[in-house]
């Protein structure tokens, strides 16, 4: 059996602040630390369950957080961007038969987190046949799109919701809630403790259930929080400049989506 996981960080338990997610910031180390143990959970979970090999992308800011030599033996680490469209799921491909998001976050235009956010900070909403899209629902198509189910969502509570209501087959384990600038957390052992036991059991159980059919049109919408960029944006072949800050997308191929997201 053959996992892939996208870890990102803000999405990982006691993370509130965006100083403990830059690379180089004294207060980093804590949620550097607590991002591996999560992950290391993930992939241990996934090796108790039969996963005879593990790719994990570092999909969180530099894409150097995680430290190879603390990863299981069976783990390819992908590190850095290659400017992909596939961007968090780069290397993801049909050879892969389920897929995991740990340390994921709430979509930009959401309060359930104090980090909130999609993909970048220009953005102020991103609409994907007029449901606001998290990285979460972004990645959960790019793995649909090659048959890969997505099994497992770590991350913030408003987040599972999300992903529960999305599709039920797929497991979440909230570790924290936001509360304005602020998040309740649960413990972090608890934390590795329950992600190893939901990827594990996850595996075990019906994976094919996990996965979403894309839909046949994609009808994308960018909300800008500068109109300049909505501006340039525009520009984009086969995109339209919806008003000041808005542009939209419209296409019948995801992998279009996902390179339109990269240039716009």
């Amino acid at each position: 059996m053959k996992v892939y996981i996208s870890a990102d960080i803000e999405g990982i338990t006691d993370v509130t602040h965006w100083d403990e997610t830059e690379l180089g910031k004294g207060v980093y180390g804590q949620a550097q630390e607590q991002m591996i143990a999560e992950v290391i959970a993930a992939c241990e979970g996934a090796l108790e369950a039969g996963a005879t090999e593990i790719w994990v992308k570092d999909a969180h800011d530099t894409a150097r957080n995680l430290i190879h030599g603390r990863l299981p033996r069976e783990v390819k680490l992908i590190r850095a961007w290659a400017a992909d469209p596939l961007m968090m799921m780069q290397e993801l491909d049909d050879t892969f038969d389920a897929a995991a998001l740990i340390g994921y976050h709430s979509r930009a235009a959401s309060g359930g987190s104090p980090l909130s956010h999609t993909m970048t900070g220009e953005w102020a909403l991103i609409t994907i046949n007029g449901q606001p899209a998290s990285e979460c629902l972004i990645n959960t198509f790019s793995a649909a799109m090659y048959g890969v189910p997505l099994v497992l969502v770590t991350g913030d509570k408003a987040l599972c919701e999300e992903v529960n209501a999305f599709n039920p087959s797929t497991k979440t384990v909230a570790v924290k809630e936001g509360k304005g600038n602020s998040t309740i957390n649960i413990h972090p052992h608890q934390a590795v403790r329950s992600i190893k036991q939901n990827m594990a059991e996850a595996l075990r159980g019906d994976v094919k259930a996990c996965l979403k059919p894309l839909p046949n049109e994609f009808d994308v919408k960018l909300t800008y929080r500068k109109h300049t960029k909505a501006f340039t944006a525009g520009f984009y072949p086969g995109a339209e400049r919806i008003d000041e800050t808005t542009v939209g997308f419209k296409t019948d191929r995801y992998y279009e989506v996902l390179r339109f997201l990269m240039f716009a």
